[in-house]
């Protein structure tokens, strides 16, 4: 029996869990989405009028006057409240918050938070339980933790644009944002293990500390440990890989199609399917490593053959010789996917503006399942609903608002 998280019902994992999320743009709002879609109630900490700054991310947008689609990616399941942190009324108001919460998730500059007196080290002594996890682009110390950096900056200086792109082309920018996606994901995970020791090990609360560039450079894996092997630095192979020969796409009549040898019995069936078997008898190709060694000898031989497939025609015939063969999607053909419709990965989501398509959540659990609770919110939505929550009255949450601290 497989599938048991297929039909899941019930809460998620992180039911009855507070965080707050004083982040904005794409690496602190990804894991707090995450801590979200498990089950997490996650209040969205934003400037009053303003927002987080992706809201006027626009176009493309949902409808005339809908979220920006930058926005609502990543902003699922949360709850929005608008603070203004620069006065010292909203710190107060956050600091009553903090009491009370598990996480707090911020990506200010390295050092605002401790300015504003709403730090670790300040909120630690409120609430000894709070995981408090600051994420930014180099980390709290060394000699560049005070400046700033945006993904595209990451992805260079961290090696991601040296390796990808064609071989004598400019380096590329992987198209998603991948520096924040990493980092946010980084995040998640500490932040999970983190309360896994408070509550296994009654550490208490402590601070996560991710950086950008530090998550980058770890998602070099096995293209870093090559380097430190061998002493020789990769660079870029477009769509092929360092020590799998033939493993990359190839240009059909119609398109592209990725073939993946990663065994001998695969280069045999491969070798089979396309009507090569005397290139079984190659020396140059007779192992993979000879095969590497050969690289644009046997790529050579291969473009010209699989050049005479449409993509559709190489996809079968590979398949029918159980060689893995893919064609390159683009979004439309992703999210028309049977298995990604099979599997729930298109998610439609009411909006008081309008219903919203987005991806689903990749987890899926059997006994506690994610879910989309929320849509993105609007902003401001659900101030007087939290503060309320929190113990302050009408009379005082409209003093709040004269005093635009909210």
């Amino acid at each position: 029996m497989t599938g048991e998280a297929r039909d899941a019902e019930g809460e998620g994992p992180l039911t009855g869990l507070t965080v707050l999320d004083c982040s904005q743009v794409l690496v602190g709002p990804f894991c707090t989405m995450q801590l979200g879609d498990l089950g997490a109630d996650v209040i969205k900490v934003e400037r009053p009028g303003v927002g987080d700054q992706t809201r006027g991310w626009h176009p493309p947008r949902f409808g005339a006057d809908g979220p920006s689609a930058y926005y609502a990616s990543v902003n699922r399941n949360k709850r929005s409240v608008t603070l203004n942190l620069a006065s010292e009324e909203g710190r107060q108001v956050l600091r009553t918050l903090a009491a009370e919460a598990d996480v707090l998730v911020e990506n200010f500059r390295t050092g605002t938070m401790e300015e504003w007196g709403i730090g670790y080290a300040d909120l630690k002594e409120i609430n000894p339980e709070l995981i408090y996890c600051s994420l930014s682009g180099y980390g709290e110390w060394g000699p560049y933790s005070e400046k700033p950096a945006y993904d595209l900056m990451i992805q260079a200086e961290g090696g991601m644009m040296s390796i990808t792109g064609e071989r004598d082309g400019d380096p590329v920018r992987v198209g998603v944002a991948i520096a924040d996606i990493g980092a946010g994901m980084y995040a998640t995970q500490s932040i999970l293990a983190a309360l896994l020791a408070r509550e296994l090990r009654d550490a208490g609360g402590q601070k996560v500390d991710v950086s950008l560039l530090d998550a980058q450079a770890a998602w070099m894996s096995y293209m870093a440990t090559n380097y430190f092997a061998s002493g020789e630095v990769p660079g870029k192979m477009g769509s092929a890989h360092p020590t799998i020969v033939p493993y990359q796409a190839f240009a059909t009549r119609d398109g592209h199609v990725v073939v993946a040898a990663a065994s001998e019995k695969i280069w045999r069936a491969f070798c089979t399917a396309v009507g090569r078997e005397e290139l079984l008898e190659d020396d140059r190709f007779e192992t993979n490593a000879d095969r590497v060694e050969n690289r644009e000898a046997l790529v050579s031989i291969l473009e010209a053959d699989l050049g005479e497939y449409t993509t559709e025609e190489a996809v079968a015939l590979l398949g029918e010789h159980d060689v893995p063969a893919r064609a390159v999607h683009d979004m439309a053909e992703v999210f028309g996917h049977p298995q990604i419709a099979a599997r729930g990965m298109v998610r439609e989501v009411d909006h008081p503006r309008g219903s919203l398509e987005m991806p689903g959540s990749p987890m899926f659990l059997s006994e506690t399942p994610t879910a989309i609770r929320r849509h993105p919110p609007e902003l401001g939505e659900h101030t007087e609903e939290v503060l309320a929550e929190a113990g302050y009255t009408e009379h005082e949450i409209a003093g709040y608002r004269d005093a635009d601290a909210i």
